[in-house]
């Protein structure tokens, strides 16, 4: 009854309107550390975390590189920003801007412009460093779903609004959004702020969906006048979803409104006729 009547969706970045399976694609170093220092101390401290892009950092370092991981203590994550944890007895830190600038009161200008190139080719860049100095950058890569163009097209042809929530930067989140063919860009968006955001979205006079697929997705699926969980997700985001879809292909959600617009017809039909 209700996905009849959505005329905003609202669809999370990573694992549903991309394929969730990002890759390594560049590493910079700066001074005394080398590209292999970088990588291994990031997936040093990314092995006990469960993001995919962490997943993305240590399954490069261990499979493709052959490299060793160090023991890690003390793994810590802060939210919206990074993870920090203790390696060889000196604390590393492994996140974006804000865990650079804000927590640890570091610049980043002369990174600026090499990080600025990364984001506008729509890779996730992350800044590695220490409580005194900046150690490096890893860049990682999502690809589009060959389908989400197809499915974005689909609900603009019948007049329904779509907008992209992430955790992403701004550069990299508008790269994406074009790619898929959406303007409503929410960036920057902390794991917390995600149901905050589909509310406001509400007050503006919409019923809105919203589509996601991570355990950071289930209050905004809840809070959604209608949640759409993708199958490939985690259990939470399925309990929250009003609606799974199983085959991860997001025409599915174009499909789901129109069953519901038939079902919702036919109850009229009846009605009408049993009366």
């Amino acid at each position: 009854e209700i996905a009849c009547k959505v005329n905003a969706i609202v669809f999370d970045k990573t694992g549903t309107l991309t394929n969730g399976k990002p890759e390594v694609t560049d590493i910079i170093a700066l001074g005394a550390f080398d590209d292999d220092d970088v990588l291994q101390i990031a997936a040093s401290i990314e092995k006990a975390s469960e993001h995919p892009l962490a997943e993305a950092i240590y399954h490069h370092a261990e499979e493709e590189e052959g490299i060793t991981l160090i023991e890690t203590t003390g793994f810590e994550a802060i939210p919206g920003h990074g993870v920090k944890a203790l390696l060889q007895d000196k604390w590393y830190y492994f996140g974006n801007r804000r865990l650079v600038t804000d927590k640890l009161g570091l610049a980043l200008e002369r990174l600026e412009k090499k990080i600025e190139r990364l984001e506008t080719g729509g890779k996730t860049a992350m800044i590695l460093a220490t409580e005194n100095e900046i150690v490096g950058v890893i860049a990682v890569a999502d690809t589009v779903k060959e389908t989400s163009r197809a499915a974005i097209d689909a609900l603009h042809a019948r007049g329904i609004e779509t907008w992209m929530i992430t955790g992403d930067n701004e550069r990299t989140a508008q790269a994406i959004a074009a790619q898929v063919g959406i303007t409503n860009v929410l960036a920057e968006v902390l794991p917390e702020d995600k149901a905050a955001n589909i509310v406001r979205i509400q007050q503006s006079g919409k019923v809105v969906a919203m589509v996601g697929d991570g355990i950071n997705d289930a209050p905004a699926l809840a809070q959604a006048d209608l949640g759409i969980a993708m199958g490939n997700g985690t259990d939470v985001a399925m309990e929250a979803g009003g609606i799974v879809i199983i085959k991860n292909d997001l025409r599915d959600v174009v499909e789901a409104i129109q069953i519901s617009k038939a079902t919702v017809s036919k109850i009229h039909q009846n009605l009408f006729f049993a009366l």
